[in-house]
C-alpha cells in the first residue's frame, strides 16, 4: 500500500523546531544546552525520564519508544519538526547483550524517523535536517597488526564492523545516503523535496560533568572518574590499547557545526581530537590525580572488540569540507575542561 504525506501544505512554524532523541543521555544535556536559544524550539524524547536539568531547556518533553512509529509521527507532527538530532540508541557493550533488542531500537527506530521525515520533507516542501551520530565500531579491523600497520583509517576503509552496535549504525548510514539522495528514485512520482541526512562518526567521548554510561569506551572516563572520587579502578582493557578520543564539548560542537553548513559533498564524516592509549591516559591522570589507583585487568570480551576499532582516524574530509578543527590535544583537554570540570562536579556532590 503506497504511503502518503502527513501533512499536505508547508509548516507554518517560523521557527527551528528540533526533535531530540536520546535526550536523557550524555550527548543530550549538552546538545541541548548548546541549541537553546530564543528562535529555536527543542523537543526532547526519551524512554526513560529526562533529567530536570535538561527538561528546563526544553519547549516540549515525551517519554517514548523510537520503535513506536505511531508515537513518532504524532510527536513530529504535533510540533512540526524540521530538525532532527537522533541520539537514541542501545550502545556496543549493552547490545552485544541483546542483540536483537538493539537491532529494533538502532535500525528500526531509525528507519521510522528516516521515513517521517522523508515525508514531512515532501510536505512541507522543505527539507528536514537529520543529524545522525555513528560510531568507530562500524570499522572492523581483522587483527592487531592491521590496526597499527593502518593507522588513521579514512571513511571507507575496513567497513567490516563485528558488534550488532557497529553494524546497525553502519547500515543506517546507507540507510540515510538512499533517503538523502536516491528516495524513490525510479518512481515518477519522487519528491522534489528529500531529506538532509548529516552523519558523523564519534571516537571514544569523554564526559566530565557527568557519570559514564557504562559503554565499551567508557574505561577512560571511569578511570577518571574514579581518580576524582578517590576509587581504585581496574581497567578492562590493556595498556597499549588505542583509539581515538573527543571531548563531549567538541563533540557537542561538531554536530553543531555539521549542522549548520550548507549540504555538504559527502554523507559520512570522520571526526576525533586525539589518540592514545590507556596506558598514557593512565599515566596522565595519576599525574593530575597522585593517589589515584589505577590497574589493568583485561576483559577478553571487551578487549576483541576495542581491538577491532582503529587507533586513528583520517579527518582530512571533514575539515576540507566543513572546516573541523578539534579544539585540544589530550593533555589540553585534561587541563582545560576534563579535570577542571570534574574537580567541581565531585565538591559539588560532597
Amino acid at each position: 500500500m503506497p504511503e502518503y504525506p502527513l501533512i499536505m501544505t508547508p509548516s507554518t512554524n517560523p521557527r527551528r523546531s528540533i526533535l531530540v532523541t536520546g535526550a536523557a543521555g550524555e550527548i543530550g544535556h549538552g546538545l541541548i544546552k548548546s541549541l537553546r536559544s530564543d528562535d529555536v524550539s527543542i523537543v526532547a524524547m526519551d524512554l526513560r525520564e529526562v533529567p530536570e536539568e535538561t527538561r528546563t531547556l526544553c519547549d516540549a518533553v515525551h517519554v517514548g519508544d523510537v520503535c513506536d512509529k505511531d508515537f513518532l509521527e504524532h510527536v513530529m507532527t504535533m510540533h512540526e519538526t524540521n530538525e532532527i538530532y537522533h541520539l537514541a540508541a542501545l550502545l556496543s557493550s549493552r547490545a552485544e547483550h541483546v542483540p536483537e533488542t538493539a537491532h529494533d531500537v538502532n535500525v528500526q527506530g531509525t528507519f521510522h524517523l528516516l521515513r517521517l521525515a522523508a515525508r514531512l520533507s515532501e510536505s512541507w516542501a522543505s527539507r528536514v535536517k537529520f543529524i545522525f551520530p555513528s560510531t568507530i565500531a562500524v570499522y572492523g579491523i581483522r587483527t592487531l597488526g592491521m590496526k597499527l600497520q593502518d593507522g588513521a583509517l579514512r571513511e571507507n576503509q575496513h567497513l567490516s564492523p563485528i558488534t550488532m552496535y557497529g553494524a546497525n549504525k553502519l547500515y543506517c548510514e546507507s540507510l540515510g545516503r538512499y533517503y538523502t539522495r536516491h528516495y524513490r528514485q525510479v518512481s515518477k512520482g519522487r519528491p522534489e523535496y528529500l531529506l538532509d541526512f548529516r552523519c558523523l562518526r564519534l571516537p571514544g567521548v569523554i564526559a566530565a560533568d557527568t557519570r559514564p554510561s557504562g559503554g565499551t569506551s567508557d574505561y577512560v572516563p571511569e578511570m577518571l572518574h574514579a581518580a576524582a572520587n578517590g576509587d581504585p579502578y581496574e581497567c578492562f582493557v590493556r595498556e597499549d590499547t588505542v583509539i581515538p578520543w573527543t571531548t563531549m564539548p567538541e563533540c557537542v560542537d561538531a554536530l553543531l557545526r555539521i549542522a549548520e553548513v550548507d549540504p555538504p559533498p559527502h554523507v559520512v564524516y570522520n571526526i576525533g581530537s586525539f589518540s592514545a592509549s590507556a596506558g598514557e591516559f593512565a599515566k596522565a591522570i595519576m599525574k593530575r590525580f597522585p593517589e589515584a589507583r589505577i590497574s589493568f585487568v583485561p576483559d577478553e570480551g571487551r578487549q576483541k572488540l576495542v581491538d577491532s576499532w582503529p587507533m586513528d582516524v583520517d579527518t582530512s574530509r571533514a575539515s576540507r569540507d566543513w572546516g573541523y578543527t578539534p579544539k585540544w590535544t589530550l593533555e589540553e583537554a585534561l587541563d582545560q575542561y576534563i579535570v577542571p570540570s570534574i574537580r567541581r562536579h565531585y565538591e559539588n556532590v560532597s
